[in-house]
């Protein structure tokens, strides 16, 4: 029998006030078992400009959490034997053979030198492969900004001539791995990667808003991206990802809805299938839940580059990284069990899977920065509202 949907005053409450006081202009959250969705709510608008309310089947920017969409696409090729996940990332892109180590500039000029190895699969899948992101990392955001070499935003082709920031294997740096990675599944299937998402991930899932691209209709009901103004307020922008461009961002470049991205989650729950369709093996699940990095760890404190864009990142110790999802090693009281799996995107929004406890849980908004105080506190106020209700 399928678990009712229900009220959970704990979490509405949460919601709610968090957007009384003024931390999100709207929020939405869902939860689900193994037997279906237990929990939905939402509270504040789709946008400062209007007074629509934002619900579980508003249109988002689901940014980074395109990243795990993608992992799975690689994770299809491995389980039909056309990819090698240690196998390195030249063998299907043989352009990646030329990217080269930053080790500093004299004056405006990059130094750069070959890498001691070649990054594997294995290590874009899992951010170990010395690739950063501008927002988190001011080195590559002062080389791109002194050759102009674009970040991934604006989808030209060019962002992937950003060098490395380290050896493949020595650190972990969250950077364009997830955008290469797209890069290989392109290259193994012979699809784009907004194509075989939709024949092999969304489309069989019911994913039905989940796309590439949005349609007049669910442009109209989508949510813009939100910075405060100056009076502290907050206010609507047109922040979007490219429409037209050269590739399709494995890192972010899906709109989805709070509701169909449910899915997926509970995909993962229920160890690769979902409504008896069979996305991946459970093994293969299960090994997408288990530390991929070794003795290298999420570090616990990022210095952000770019305030407008991302808040520090103080994630704490003891976290490591599977294929595509952020491992938690240890539990804290009243939240998700050791051993779950979770991602984020940029515009703050939010899921993690908990194997051993049985649940699954995301939140929603659409403003910047990423990982604002505020806004990550409703994060860590839904989450312990949700396991005691369980």
């Amino acid at each position: 029998m399928a678990e009712t949907v229900r009220t959970i005053t704990s979490i509405d409450e949460v919601l709610q006030n968090a957007v009384a006081r003024g931390d999100v202009p709207g929020v939405v959250a869902l939860a689900a078992g193994d037997d279906g969705p237990i929990y939905e709510g939402a509270a504040g608008v789709r946008s400062a400009d209007s007074d629509d309310p934002i619900t579980a089947d508003t249109m988002l920017r689901i940014a980074s959490m395109t990243k795990m969409v993608t992992t799975v696409a690689a994770l299809q090729l491995v389980e039909r034997g056309e990819l090698d996940l240690d196998a390195p990332v030249a063998t299907y892109r043989p352009e990646f053979a030329e990217l080269q180590v930053l080790e500093g500039f004299d004056g405006d000029t990059p130094r750069l030198r070959a890498p001691a190895s070649q990054a594997t699969v294995r290590q874009i899948a899992t951010h170990t492969s010395g690739l950063s992101y501008w927002f988190w990392n001011k080195d590559i955001d002062r080389y791109e900004q002194v050759t102009g070499v674009p970040n991934v935003l604006p989808g030209s082709n060019d962002a992937f001539k950003a060098p490395l920031v380290a050896d493949p294997g020595t650190i972990y740096e969250y950077g364009i791995n997830i955008d290469w990675l797209g890069r290989v599944v392109e290259a193994v299937s012979g699809e784009s990667l907004a194509d075989y998402i939709e024949a092999h991930i969304s489309g069989p899932l019911g994913m039905t808003n989940t796309t590439r691209r949005m349609s007049d209709e669910q442009r109209a009901n989508s949510t813009p991206i939100h910075v405060r103004g100056d009076d502290g307020q907050w206010m609507a922008t047109d922040i979007d990802w490219a429409q037209e461009p050269d590739f399709w961002g494995g890192g972010h470049f899906l709109y989805s809805t709070p509701r169909d991205y449910l899915r997926f989650q509970r995909m993962l729950l229920g160890g690769g299938a979902l409504d008896g369709v069979q996305i991946l093996e459970g093994s293969t699940v299960d090994d997408a839940f288990r530390n991929h990095i070794g003795e290298l760890s999420f570090p616990p404190h990022v210095d952000t580059a770019h305030p407008e864009l991302s808040a520090d990142a103080d994630l704490g110790e003891g976290l490591k990284f599977g294929l595509g999802l952020l491992i938690n090693e240890q539990q804290t009281p009243g939240m998700r069990a050791a051993g779950s799996g979770a991602w984020a995107g940029l515009f703050n929004t939010h899921f993690w899977v908990d194997p051993t406890t049985r649940v699954t849980g995301s939140i929603y908004s659409q403003a910047l920065p990423f990982i604002d105080p505020p806004i990550l506190q409703v994060y860590v106020d839904f989450e312990a509202a949700l396991y005691a209700s369980l």
